[in-house]
């Protein structure tokens, strides 16, 4: 008698070693058509493997996490066969599942999207066929055998060690896989290929280039047409188009990677620069400022040099050589040893907005999310080791104010010490300890990522989410005890001696650049009154009434506002449109009758058009609006 334990304790007693299919049907039928895998001592294996007698699972139902993995690794079978059997000459590589699809690296003639129909046309009848994923085990000579004529899937075997490799077949086609895979292949229920490119293999340029062919997958036709519809809501939200048609910044061949902020750009960005100032001299910080460019042996001291050396770019002036800096924590530990510091002078506070420059390679570089010159809100705060808790928690709450003024949630990650890290194990627990202790004050939930810190320190990722959902991490909260030690930093303490201090990176916009971008696709280009580039758009009807409009214009400037004055000659509809098009969230109407009132018809952005406001209302109602940062476009206030 074989006794199978599942998560609820029940157990289940089969006379001969059940597989995990077996465990479900005895459930029932029901169950067992929505299971895909089944772990078993903390791996997930295909469902058909035999069970090595007593032992305790946990069924994978097309619910769970890991069952869209599966699927989508077994889709990628399901599509490298579809194209050999449209190319028989075609070569495969590897085909794993990814964030939100898979795809496969194939060595064949060049395919475009007008592909796609008839390479989707054969999957279909792949999947309506039912095929099951049959694991296979060979000795490596024999696996060898096998690819004799596939070099890529002969380079892969090379690489593994002598023993047992493992094949999944479905119907005539067979690859090289570790699996687990679905039970076949009519559990895909729903597929899209949605492009191709070209990838080198292995990522060495020196290498064939491949056709990329990515594709997705779902258990049904409605998450599939939700996914799709989320693409085409992002599509409309894409910041590079957005930030072009919106005249906000570009970019230019002579400095790939680099952006130019145009007029409109640098509006929203002193804006929100003045916010990160008035949050962080609220919450205790001091400004500095660091050369962007400093001699190679500053970046040998940090360690740089040695570990990021191929991302920096160099120079050299008067037969010595300089880095232009990747990151302005060596600036800062040269700040801090400038002066004696007492344990009284701690904690210390200190904040920068400093320019960086990081070779990127060409191939990864993406509008604003992904540059080669950017600006980093980074803070160095230096402290004694019993405000570690305080300061940690301190940031926490101001991560919490910044971020929820742009109306963006965000999760938390803890990662520990690493494998190969610096630093005695009493002070990784001091700084861990402290880490944790803040988060549990805090109060929100958290994920511990174990082995996943920086080698110098733990740290806490804040990952925050946008209107359509997805989620980036811009915030870290890093202590560091390797900067401190290698620039010899102290301060002295209660008992007169010299100590080590603690020290945290953080940063909450991270990459200024990037969260930008975000902002663009979270708003959509819809910034709120208080951070859109122009807030008010003055629209008169005629060449008569543009003195006049210049004289409101006037006003509202004194109040701060950022206006923009349309003198052209088109019509009145055409006007309103071109700023509706801008995102524009105030759009004045001004015309004989507001002219003799003293008053403005205003549209906004939510769709409504208020008529008869006075001048003055309209100032003070939209100045209250500005300073207190809503997000909302509920402006007046309706009599």
């Amino acid at each position: 008698m074989v006794n199978i334990t599942l998560p609820d304790g029940s157990i289940k007693s089969f006379e001969d070693a059940p597989s995990g299919r077996d465990v479900a049907l005895s459930i029932s039928e029901g169950f067992a058509r929505n299971c895909v895998a089944v772990e078993l001592d903390g791996a997930i294996t295909d469902l058909s493997t035999p069970l090595p007698g007593d032992t305790a699972i946990r069924l994978i139902t097309k619910k769970d996490p890991e069952a869209i993995e599966i699927l989508r690794h077994s889709a990628a079978h399901v599509m490298a066969q579809a194209v050999l059997e449209l190319y028989p000459e075609a070569k495969l590589t590897i085909g794993p599942a990814v964030e939100n699809g898979f795809y496969y690296d194939i060595d064949m003639p060049p395919v475009s999207e007008d592909d796609f129909e008839k390479i989707e046309a054969v999957m279909k009848k792949i999947i309506k066929a039912k095929l099951p994923f049959v694991r296979e085990e060979v000795p490596k000579d024999e696996a060898l055998d096998f690819y004799k004529d596939e070099p890529y899937k002969q380079e892969m075997l090379a690489d593994l060690a002598d023993g047992t490799i493992s094949f999944y077949k479905q119907g005539n086609f067979t690859d090289l896989c570790r699996g687990p895979h679905l039970p076949h292949t009519g559990y895909i229920k729903a597929f899209k290929l949605m492009k191709v490119s070209g990838a080198y293999w292995r990522a060495d340029q020196n290498n064939a280039q491949l056709q990329r062919i990515y594709g997705t997958a779902f258990f049904d036709k409605k998450q599939l047409k939700k996914y799709l519809h989320f693409l085409e809501e992002a599509k409309k939200r894409n910041h590079r188009k957005l930030g072009i048609a919106m005249d906000l910044f570009s970019f230019h061949d002579e400095a790939p990677g680099m952006p130019f902020f145009h007029s409109k750009g640098m509006a929203v960005w002193n804006v929100l620069l003045d916010y990160w100032r008035e949050e962080h001299q609220r919450a205790g910080y001091v400004e500095t400022k660091t050369p962007i460019m400093l001699t190679r042996t500053l970046w040998e001291r940090s360690g740089h040099w040695e570990n990021y050396r191929e991302n920096m770019y160099t120079s050299e002036i008067d037969d010595f050589e300089y880095a232009i800096k990747p990151m302005n924590c060596p600036g800062g530990m040269l700040l801090y040893s400038s002066q004696p510091h007492s344990y009284k002078d701690l904690p210390l506070r200190q904040g920068e907005i400093g320019l960086v420059h990081r070779h990127e390679l060409s191939g990864v570089l993406s509008g604003l999310f992904r540059v080669r010159v950017f600006h980093q809100d980074d803070a160095h705060i230096f402290m004694v080791p019993d405000q570690i808790q305080d300061e940690i928690l301190g940031v926490l709450q101001l991560v919490e104010r910044i971020y929820s003024t742009f109306g963006l949630k965000f999760h938390l990650e803890l990662s520990t010490r690493p494998e190969k890290s610096i630093g005695n194990d009493a002070d990784w627990e001091v700084a861990t300890d402290g880490l944790r202790s803040a988060l549990d004050r805090y109060g929100q939930e958290y994920k511990i990522n174990e082995g996943d810190g920086a080698f110098y320190g733990p740290k806490i990722d804040v990952h925050i989410q946008d209107a359509l959902g997805r989620t980036w991490q811009c915030g870290t909260i890093q202590l560091d005890m390797s900067l401190p030690e290698r620039f010899d930093l102290f301060y002295v303490g209660k008992d007169n001696d010299k100590h080590r201090p603690i020290m945290i990176h953080r940063t909450i916009f991270g990459s200024i650049e990037r969260f930008f971008g975000i902002l663009i696709e979270h708003f959509a280009g819809r910034f709120p009154l208080w951070l859109a580039p122009v807030q008010a758009a003055l629209l008169p009807i005629n060449d008569d009434l543009v003195e006049y409009a210049e004289s409101i214009q006037s006003t509202l400037e004194a109040a701060g506002l950022r206006t923009e004055l349309d003198r052209r000659t088109e019509s009145l509809n055409r006007k309103v449109r071109d700023a509706q098009l801008a995102k524009t969230p105030l759009i004045l109407t001004i015309g004989g009758k507001e002219k003799e009132a003293g008053t403005l018809s205003v549209r906004t952005l939510d769709g409504k058009v208020r008529y008869g406001i006075l001048q003055q209302d309209f100032l003070d109602q939209v100045v209250a609006h500005v300073k207190t940062r809503k997000l909302d476009f509920d402006i007046f206030q309706d009599s």
